[in-house]
């Protein structure tokens, strides 16, 4: 009997998972509450200079090469991501980075499990950023809140939020999901290196912000 159950769990992929699926199998919520996610809404610390001239020559390295395109993930990691996760501390204890971390989760009926990779960095300790799978700097995230939804997912500890960033090296995107009773996420405002001034600069106090978040909890 038991090897008849499992015959009929259907295994889907990461990368080709919907919001509308996962609202249906999972119970995802997407929640409008202001205070849900209230994280990236706080009034940070200015950085500090070496920082922002850092954040600056990134945008311009970024804006250079997008007169070289395809401008491909790899590419994306090397510039943008690896630059913000190195100011923010990411790189120090208690976080260390992974990279291809697998996930498995099943569906609230337990016929559908979905599996995949992370493609690009897991930060540990609840925080996972995600590049989006098309590879290239001009595909709209709208791709990958799924896949990293799912992601979100899978992390084993449902008493504690757990975050992401979603980029595609030009918008950024930060994800809250929680579990705690039912699995509600929100989203911050999407941020844009080609916004006048430097976006870059939030992005980075948000990500700060929620290091010591998982810090301490």
């Amino acid at each position: 009997m038991l090897a008849q159950i499992k015959l009929m769990v259907q295994t889907r992929s990461a990368k080709d998972i919907t919001v509308r699926e996962l609202s249906d199998r999972f119970g995802v919520q997407l929640t409008e509450d202001e205070n849900f996610f209230w994280e990236w809404q706080q009034r940070f610390p200015e950085l500090e200079e070496s920082e922002k001239q850092k954040l600056d020559r990134v945008k311009a390295s970024y804006i250079n090469l997008l007169d070289y395109p395809p401008l491909l993930e790899s590419a994306v990691k090397t510039i943008v991501l690896s630059p913000l996760l190195d100011l923010a501390g990411f790189y120090l204890p208690p976080f260390h980075i992974k990279t291809e971390a697998s996930i498995d989760i099943f569906d609230l009926d337990g016929e559908t499990k979905v599996t995949g990779k992370i493609d690009v960095l897991l930060a540990s300790n609840g925080f996972w950023i995600a590049a989006i799978e098309s590879k290239r700097a001009a595909f709209s995230l709208e791709v990958g809140l799924a896949q990293l939804l799912a992601y979100l997912l899978g992390f084993p500890d449902r008493d504690r939020p757990r975050f992401g960033l979603l980029t595609n090296g030009a918008n950024f995107l930060f994800v809250k999901l929680d579990r705690k009773a039912i699995a509600r996420y929100s989203l911050s405002k999407m941020f844009y290196i080609r916004n006048p001034g430097n976006d870059l600069y939030p992005v980075l106090q948000i990500l700060k912000q929620l290091k010591g978040a998982i810090d301490v909890s």
